[in-house]
């Protein structure tokens, strides 16, 4: 499909592959990269580079062929199972794992690892999802592991979709944040929704707020870098907690999108991905109406990087005071 515009009065000169992700929110930035130097994205009928800065009055045209048909086949990708019954799956989704397809990501999702687990067990997945997110209730970003219910139902897949609808649904996050925050517990009330510039991203500055909450607690400080915090979102919308706390001038360790390059190496120590943990979920079982909770601690990436904050700032090796471990150890002693 061909499609031509001009770049408007008033945009800032920026490179041509930026300007598009932008603006054609459903193609990732290297299928837009790949298009370009194939000569399918060109300005003023001239072949350039992804480099390329536009300017007002540039014409643009785009030749970009039909996304692929999407055949959803399973794959054999490992899955920690915590639970399973006949309405529902409960799982410990890893890091760097997309949850559904989408342009850029038709195959290594969890739909994808979903689909094999149950062809080979015999055991079925609500339709309710449609073909791309069948059975998904609820999602996490690539980048965030963490505990995920899935329904394998229709009538679980209602039940569980107006558990998150209502907020009754109980979740506890972990998270490394960026420098200190001043006060050890709070409340974020912030609306937010897609951002007006940046398509891709969410924020404050948007035409469609919505109300959101996030409730945090610093659970251990690693000097005045770094702090861990728990969190318990009130409502669930796209990002919001990065978006939250960076709102608090804390962006989550290894979020580049909202912290940028600040925020990927604290004292020399890398983040390896956004430092973000789905660690506790629970909710009414929709067949049996018993409360389940499920939780699951940060995986090795995370402690790691966790332990090296911990060296740095406590050279000696001894756990500072004031943790959720420490006060949990002083309960036991009582």
């Amino acid at each position: 499909m061909i499609t031509e515009f001009v770049i408007t009065a008033g945009e800032q000169p920026k490179r041509l592959d930026l300007f598009l992700v932008n603006r054609e929110r459903d193609v990732s930035r290297s299928a837009l990269q790949r298009l370009i130097e194939l000569g399918r994205i060109r300005i003023n009928d001239q072949v350039v580079k992804p480099s390329h800065k536009i300017k007002p009055g540039d014409r643009i045209t785009m030749d970009v062929p039909k996304p692929e048909p999407l055949s959803m086949k399973g794959e054999a990708i490992p899955l920690e199972v915590l639970f399973e019954d006949e309405s529902l799956l409960v799982l410990n989704k890893p890091p760097g794992i997309v949850v559904h397809p989408a342009p850029g990501n038709w195959t290594g999702t969890l739909v994808n690892a979903l689909l094999h687990h149950f062809q080979t067990s015999g055991g079925s997945i609500s339709a309710i999802g449609g073909k791309e997110r069948p059975g998904l209730v609820h999602r996490l970003d690539k980048e965030t592991s963490g505990v995920m219910v899935i329904a394998k139902t229709d009538m679980a897949h209602r039940a569980l979709a107006a558990q998150f609808k209502l907020h009754t649904i109980t979740r506890v996050y972990e998270a490394l944040v960026w420098g200190v925050p001043k006060k050890s517990r709070g409340l974020i009330e912030l609306a937010i929704g897609r951002d007006v510039k940046d398509r891709k991203t969410f924020s404050s500055r948007t035409t469609s707020p919505k109300a959101s909450a996030t409730e945090y607690m610093v659970d251990r400080r690693y000097g005045k870098v770094a702090a861990h915090v728990l969190l318990y979102p009130r409502t669930g919308r796209t990002h919001q907690l990065r978006v939250h706390l960076t709102s608090l001038g804390h962006p989550i360790l290894g979020d580049h999108t909202y912290g940028g390059r600040k925020v990927c190496t604290v004292d020399g120590v890398e983040m390896p991905r956004v430092m973000l943990h789905a660690r506790t979920l629970g909710f009414t079982h929709p067949a049996t109406g018993k409360a389940e909770d499920y939780t699951r601690p940060v995986p090795g990436d995370m402690e790691k990087v966790m332990e090296a904050l911990e060296q740095l700032s406590n050279p000696g090796g001894k756990r500072p005071l004031g943790s959720l471990d420490d006060m949990h150890a002083a309960e036991d002693a009582c």
